[in-house]
C-alpha cells in the first residue's frame, strides 16, 4: 500500500520532487544531467535578472522604454502565480492589461491599438531623458492602472452563502489620448511556470483527440491556432490564458518585449507606437538585448523545472473528493493524466512521461460571467484555456498568492468553481448542489494535487 501511495504521489513522473515549502516550484528535475543542470542554472539566472535603464550594479541595460516589470521573477515570484494589488491605490504589477481594437492583424491575431499597442505599459524610464538639443523630454508611462472590486453573494443549495468578487479596471492618466469606445481590454494575471516542459512534450494529436472525445460528451473544447513567429507558420497554441503562444521560446521572447521592453532577435521593435515620440528616440541597450543563448538557457530551465508531488494521497477525504471531482465531470476538461511523446529531442528525459496536470490545453466557453469580450486568434470572447491545477494547494506557501482565474478574482477554489459557466455550468451546479461534507472533500482533493 505504501508503494501504491508513493506512486500516486508522483504528479509528474520522473519530473516530480517531494518538496512542499517555499521552493516547491523552483527545483530542477532530478533526471537532468550535469550539463543540463548547469544550463538550467544559467536559465534561472536569466529569469531572475534585473533589467535597468543603463549598465550598472543594479541591473543589465535593456529595460523599457516602457514596461510593466524590471524582471520576470517580479511577477512570477518563486516561479508561482501573481497577485492583484492589495489596495485600490496600488498599481498593477503581476497583472497586465491586453488591448485590441476590432479586426485582425496580418496573422489573424488581435489588432493592436494605434496609440498604445497590444498591452498597456504602466511604468517607463521617467528618470531617463532624451536630449533634444534645446529641451529635455521625459519618457512617460502609457497609463496608471488600478483595480476596484464588485461583490455579489451566491448561495449553495443547502443555504450556505459565499461572496464572489469581480475586478473593475480603473485606467487613469492615459497619456496618448483616449482608448476609444471600441477598444477591448483583458486582465491577465501571471501564471505559475513549473511543469511547462511536460505540457510542451504532449503530442498535438493527443490534444486534438481530446477535443474529439469531448464532443461525444457534449463539451465543445477546441484548440487555438496562432502565429508562430519563429517557424513563420500557424501552430497549435499551448501557453497563456487563451493558449495564444505556440512554444516556450516564443512565450519567453514575447514576455521579454511585452512586459519588460527587452528585445530579442525575433521581436526587435520596442512598444513605441508612432505617437509616443520620446519612447521612439530611446536608444536600445544592445541589439538584441536578450541574446539567443540566453533564450536557449531559459527555455531549458522552463522545460527542466520539476513539479511538486501530491500530498495526503491516502487520506479518505481526499479519495472521496477525487471521486466527486470525476462525478461532477470536472475531469472532462481538467484531464487527470496525459502522456508525453515517445521521443522529445529538446529534452529527451521528457519522453514517455505520464503526468497529472489536470488540463486538456484546449479552449472552452466559460460563460458570460468570465468573458473578457476580446477574441485572440481562434479563442472567442468567452473562451479560456483549461489551466493546470497541479501544485494548487502549495501556492500560498510558495509566495503568498492563493488567487485563481485569469484576473485573480477567485480567492479560493470554491469561488473559482462558482464562476464557471458556459460549458462548465453543469459541473458548477453539481458542486453547488453538493452537501457541505462533499464540497469540503472535493476542495481537499484540489489542495492535495
Amino acid at each position: 500500500m505504501a508503494d501504491e501511495g508513493a506512486q500516486r504521489a508522483l504528479s509528474a513522473g520522473a519530473f516530480t520532487v517531494m518538496r512542499f515549502d517555499r521552493s516547491a516550484y523552483t527545483e530542477p528535475a532530478p533526471v537532468l544531467t550535469l550539463q543540463q543542470h548547469q544550463q538550467f542554472m544559467f536559465g534561472r539566472n536569466v529569469f531572475q535578472r534585473k533589467w535597468a535603464a543603463v549598465v550598472s550594479l543594479n541591473g543589465d541595460w535593456g529595460l523599457g522604454p516602457t514596461f510593466i516589470a524590471s524582471q520576470c521573477s517580479q511577477c512570477h515570484v518563486c516561479d508561482g502565480r501573481g497577485k492583484p494589488p492589495q489596495g485600490r491605490d496600488e498599481q498593477l504589477l503581476s497583472l497586465l492589461v491586453r488591448l485590441s481594437i476590432p479586426g485582425e492583424d496580418e496573422h489573424g491575431g488581435p489588432r493592436p491599438h494605434p496609440n498604445y499597442g497590444d498591452q498597456l505599459q504602466n511604468r517607463a524610464l521617467q528618470g531617463q531623458s532624451i536630449d533634444l538639443a534645446y529641451s529635455i523630454e521625459p519618457i512617460p508611462a502609457e497609463a496608471d492602472l488600478f483595480l476596484d472590486w464588485d461583490e455579489q453573494v451566491v448561495s449553495f443549495a443547502d443555504g450556505e452563502s459565499i461572496n464572489l468578487r469581480k475586478p473593475r479596471l480603473r485606467i487613469e492618466q492615459l497619456r496618448f489620448g483616449p482608448l476609444g469606445d471600441d477598444t477591448m481590454t483583458s486582465l491577465r494575471i501571471a501564471q505559475p511556470v513549473f511543469g511547462l516542459g511536460l505540457l510542451d512534450a504532449v503530442p498535438e494529436q493527443t490534444i486534438l483527440a481530446l477535443a474529439e472525445q469531448q464532443k461525444q460528451q457534449g463539451i465543445e473544447g477546441h484548440p487555438n491556432y496562432v502565429w508562430d513567429a519563429f517557424g513563420k507558420r500557424s501552430a497549435l497554441g499551448r501557453y497563456g490564458w487563451k493558449a495564444n503562444q505556440p512554444s516556450l521560446r516564443q512565450q519567453i521572447a514575447a514576455a521579454a518585449i511585452g512586459d519588460m521592453g527587452v528585445s530579442t532577435n525575433i521581436f526587435h521593435d520596442q512598444n513605441c507606437p508612432p505617437v509616443q515620440t520620446a519612447c521612439l528616440r530611446e536608444l536600445p541597450g544592445n541589439d538584441p538585448e536578450l541574446a539567443d543563448v540566453e533564450i536557449d538557457a531559459t527555455e531549458l530551465w522552463l522545460r527542466g523545472l520539476a513539479v511538486p508531488g501530491r500530498r495526503n494521497v491516502d487520506d479518505p477525504q481526499v479519495a472521496r473528493g477525487e471521486q466527486l471531482f470525476e462525478q461532477a465531470q470536472c475531469t472532462v476538461c481538467h484531464v487527470p493524466a496525459l502522456t508525453t511523446a515517445g521521443q522529445f529531442l529538446p529534452l529527451p528525459q521528457l519522453a514517455n512521461q505520464t503526468f497529472h496536470a489536470y488540463t486538456d490545453l484546449l479552449l472552452h466557453d466559460m460563460g458570460e460571467g468570465l468573458a473578457d469580450g476580446r477574441p485572440d486568434y481562434k479563442a472567442g470572447p468567452r473562451d479560456w484555456r483549461t489551466p493546470p491545477l497541479w501544485g494548487l494547494g502549495l501556492s500560498s506557501t510558495v509566495n503568498g498568492s492563493h488567487v485563481m482565474l485569469h484576473d485573480g478574482r477567485a480567492r479560493a477554489a470554491s469561488e473559482a468553481i462558482l464562476w464557471h459557466g458556459g460549458q462548465a455550468l453543469r459541473s458548477r451546479e453539481a458542486f453547488r448542489n453538493m452537501a457541505k461534507a462533499d464540497r469540503e472533500a472535493l476542495l481537499k482533493f484540489l489542495e492535495s494535487i
